[in-house]
């Protein structure tokens, strides 16, 4: 598997240096290819991350950029990534995986919440920000992912106080955790062992951003 995952990284690296149609096209067999390769191994992962969550979709994304809004039109993307939607309405947040060559990376959490949503978290988050602060710093959580990351306001949302106890937290208008991975831990033939671990560490996150999302703010359940 590592072979075939060079040779997937060297496809993408040509890529970056000939990104155009023309070089496209005449190496999409090449691309289709290592395509189905790095698909088979977001299949792996997946069975592997559904002996402790259920998953609903596997969603690969598309190598064809949208152009239409940006001032880069280069025509393709140069990684592979894939998002893992977890099943149910009881179930909140996402996985995602992302392949590159000198920027792979598995990242998982809340990355564009809803205006409820994110009203909902900060009103979870003030009513107790000593136990959004315990998750968030749980053990084996911090050990794999380190801190938690995403945009967040310069000052406090409305209809909260600067002074409010947990405004750090309450600041974010994203909830995610990032973690980097380096090409020995790409091409390591565990790999979809290790990926599918490293998601498990974020379940106590998970279970309890879940329990917010599906209860109002006096804890009765809206499903």
């Amino acid at each position: 598997m590592s072979q075939q995952l060079k040779e997937a990284f060297s496809f993408l690296s040509e890529l970056k240096e000939n990104n155009n149609r023309e070089w496209f096209n005449e190496h999409k067999p090449r691309y289709e290819s290592h395509k189905n390769f790095i698909k088979s191994v977001f299949e792996e992962v997946q069975t592997k991350m559904e002996s402790y969550d259920k998953i609903e979709k596997l969603k690969i994304f598309r190598i064809y950029r949208d152009v239409r809004f940006s001032k880069d039109k280069t025509p393709f993307k140069t990684h592979f990534s894939c998002s893992f939607v977890r099943r149910g309405r009881e179930r909140r947040g996402g996985y995602y995986l992302h392949l590159e060559p000198n920027n792979s990376f598995m990242a998982c959490g809340f990355w564009n919440p809803s205006k409820e949503d994110l009203l909902r978290i900060r009103q979870e988050i003030a009513a107790d920000p000593d136990e959004f602060k315990e998750v968030v710093s749980h053990s084996t959580l911090h050990k794999f992912w380190g801190e938690l990351q995403g945009d967040a306001l310069k000052k406090a949302p409305k209809g909260f106080s600067p002074d409010q106890a947990g405004i750090e937290f309450i600041r974010f208008k994203q909830f995610v955790f990032i973690k980097k991975l380096e090409l020995k831990q790409v091409l390591d033939p565990n790999f979809s062992t290790e990926v599918s671990n490293g998601f498990k560490t974020i379940s106590v996150f998970f279970e309890y951003m879940s329990d917010v999302l599906t209860t109002d703010v006096n804890g009765q359940s809206l499903l």
